[in-house]
């Protein structure tokens, strides 16, 4: 079942997604050469601590952080430590969320560490990126949730190949609903499946948190023995993007944005609805 939500709720959510956007600020200034994503975790748990939030990914099937941070060839789900120190030319996905009140904000972003990344990397990024917003204009009222998907596969597979051949869109992780838990229903796949169908229609109260993961070589992924740590089969590293966003009588709003998404939705000829906060 896909939960709707009111505006009233809507609004509690867009609090939490401003509290994963501080946590973000905070945590990319932090991803310098010599810390550690033990370091990146420590600097979330005091953004969630000074805004009265939860985190909704400590303890969360086991989970034992509040960030999940994910350097180079790791996809999502990796676990902080004080082992993994950050290096220069280094590329990392911080993924997070936090809880006001029962609802929940959750998003991610791919950060440089350092200088010197190979031109194939940021384009990797900005790909990933640019394949979210173009699946989050696509959260429109009456289109289903497969052109979402259409969305983020058709302006990835547009883009000039990698010089390592071609882009990996992750088959087994994607997106998902979002509201009074953090992962609920429906399941929103990266790329379009004939087996998945056209998924429920779009309406005003619809959240999802849209998240595509692009890898420079397969699109295959394994998980490590700690049970969580998920890395491309070939080695090959990737980028994830995420933001939460609901569906508004007025349109998208990008919860887990500063600007609800108006600046980058307006380059896309895409009205943000207004923000319920400002």
């Amino acid at each position: 079942m896909v939960q709707i939500k009111t505006p009233e709720q809507i609004a509690k959510m867009r609090e939490a997604g401003l509290v994963v956007a501080a946590i973000h600020e905070a945590t990319r200034k932090a991803a310098v050469p010599g810390a550690t994503t033990k370091d990146l975790d420590e600097v979330a748990r005091k953004v969630l601590a000074d805004h009265g939030a939860k985190s909704n990914f400590l303890g969360y099937g086991g989970f034992p952080a509040t960030i999940c941070a994910s350097v180079n060839e790791v996809v999502v789900h990796g676990i902080p430590d004080d082992k993994t120190v950050l290096k220069d030319g280094d590329i990392i996905s911080i993924d997070c969320g936090a809880i006001i009140d029962g609802w929940h904000g959750d998003a991610a972003y791919t950060a440089f560490v350092g200088t010197g990344h190979a031109p194939e990397l940021l384009e990797l990024s900005r790909v990933t990126e640019e394949s979210m917003w173009a699946g989050i204009a696509a959260m429109r009222s009456g289109n289903r949730l497969v052109d979402i998907s259409r969305a983020i596969e058709t302006y990835i597979r547009r883009q000039p190949r990698p010089a390592t051949g071609k882009y990996g869109i992750i088959e087994d992780y994607g997106g998902h609903g979002i509201g009074t838990e953090m992962h609920m229903d429906p399941h929103l796949l990266n790329y379009v499946s004939r087996k998945r169908g056209r998924g429920p229609k779009l309406v005003p109260g619809f959240c999802l948190a849209i998240e595509p993961m692009v890898s420079l070589g397969t699109a295959r992924t394994e998980v490590l023995a700690d049970d969580w740590t998920v890395v491309t089969t070939d080695g090959t590293w990737s980028s994830h993007w995420e933001h939460s966003v609901a569906l508004t009588e007025e349109g998208p709003l990008v919860l887990t944005a500063r600007d609800g998404g108006r600046a980058k939705l307006a380059e896309l000829g895409v009205t943000a609805a207004p923000d319920p906060l400002a």
